[in-house]
């Protein structure tokens, strides 16, 4: 293999470029970004945390890469000098029905190879979390935050100083298998090389499919929206705190994260977005959300899960119900303490039985190869995702 085309900028994008090129020195690689920088949708639309795999099924693709991805972006912060922090997290069990569910994320975690994991009692909480409510608690000792802009631009800086180009407002607007290579037209020319990397994030699904495959599965975008804590009222939290995972639902619920650069965010919620790239709920994309609705699976989903849609979208409209989520954890949060913040699109996989797809997936093919779902914790694990995708290449 003489060449590669890497399409998508994000994180994972630009970790898989890197250990390509780590693997293969002199390796002719182009990474192509439609905006006009690295790194603009996920991997810096989300709260900044450095997750380690607590959550995710023992053996998973998930469990494994998150715990070598938060070793691996910790040893690549520390010597790029990127700002992080490793603070740790309480996962807090509020009811009694969810105290079975904190000892299965303990055994979880224990079983993915975290250390230092602790069940805490409400005192031992408050230790950590003075204003945190509760009847237990999982420490999570090697959970932290980080600056994924920063990441983003020593990633791409190191890419180039390896001889890679990346090419920015470079959208792939068609895709084509001719002869021994790829071609890919984009308003910046046509670009060749042998090997294709599909990273297009929330656009993945069509890229793939310009790339001949069927759309088997379709990203649905949800919106995160967050709010931050006032000034005034950040001494409510001191590092991390989420929730127990409730089953009934696909995902996580709003929880406390503090920032790198300081501030605390409270969030997010997950509400249908009306366009992929729909960071406010007056952004709407015609096509992306006839996509959507066309879509059997969403409406199977939706069918699915009516009480978390209608909540999720009270809570999007209401900064009072929002508030009460969050009262769960900080009982003395109130209304007031809560300031606007920003918002995130998840590029999750979807089925068409309406199943959110809960690994990473990844389609190989002989001359391509197409990362169709890498949601959280994707941007912690970006490194180890990239080892291996560089290890499915052929040399």
């Amino acid at each position: 293999m003489r060449s590669v085309l890497i399409i998508g900028g994000g994180l994972v994008g630009l970790a898989t470029a890197y250990r390509l090129l780590e693997r293969q020195p002199g390796l002719r690689l182009t990474l192509l970004e439609k905006e006009s920088t690295v790194g603009a949708h996920q991997s810096t639309h989300n709260s900044g945390v450095l997750h380690c795999g607590l959550y995710y099924q023992p053996g998973s693709a998930k469990a494994r890469l998150a715990v070598q991805g938060i070793r691996q972006m910790v040893a690549f912060c520390r010597a790029e000098n990127v700002p992080h922090e490793i603070c740790g997290k309480l996962v807090v069990a509020t009811r009694a029905e969810e105290l079975p569910r904190l000892d299965e994320l303990l055994r979880r975690g224990a079983a993915n190879g975290l250390q230092g994991l602790r069940k805490l009692a409400p005192d031992e909480m408050r230790r950590i979390e003075p204003h945190v409510a509760g009847l237990a608690a999982a420490h999570v000792p090697e959970e932290g935050i980080v600056d994924y802009r920063a990441v983003c631009d020593r990633l791409a800086a190191r890419v180039q100083e390896r001889g890679g180009r990346i090419s920015t407002g470079a959208q792939a607007t068609r895709v084509e298998r001719r002869g021994t290579e790829w071609g890919v037209a984009t308003p910046r020319g046509e670009f060749t090389a042998d090997f294709l990397i599909n990273c297009a994030g929330l656009h993945c699904d069509r890229v793939a499919q310009l790339a001949g495959e069927r759309r088997e599965v379709r990203i649905v975008p949800f919106r995160g929206e967050y709010y931050q804590l006032k000034a005034e009222r950040e001494t409510l939290v001191r590092h991390l705190i989420y929730p127990v995972p409730d089953p009934k639902f696909p995902f996580l619920g709003v929880h406390f994260t503090r920032l790198i650069h300081g501030g605390v965010e409270a969030g997010p919620n997950a509400v249908l977005a009306f366009a992929r790239e729909g960071y406010s709920l007056g952004r709407v994309n015609l096509r992306d959300l006839a996509d959507a609705l066309g879509f059997p699976g969403l409406w199977r989903f939706l069918r699915r899960y009516p009480e978390m849609v209608r909540t999720e979208l009270a809570q999007s409209i209401s900064r009072e119900r929002f508030c009460r989520a969050l009262q769960k954890l900080v009982p003395d949060i109130r209304p007031g303490d809560l300031a606007a913040g920003g918002a995130g699109v998840r590029a999750q996989a979807m089925t068409p039985a309406g199943e959110l797809v809960q690994d990473f997936h990844l389609v190989a093919r002989e001359h391509a190869l197409h990362v169709l779902n890498a949601p959280s914790p994707a941007a912690t694990a970006s490194l180890a995702i990239g080892g291996h995708v560089a290890g499915l290449l052929p040399a």
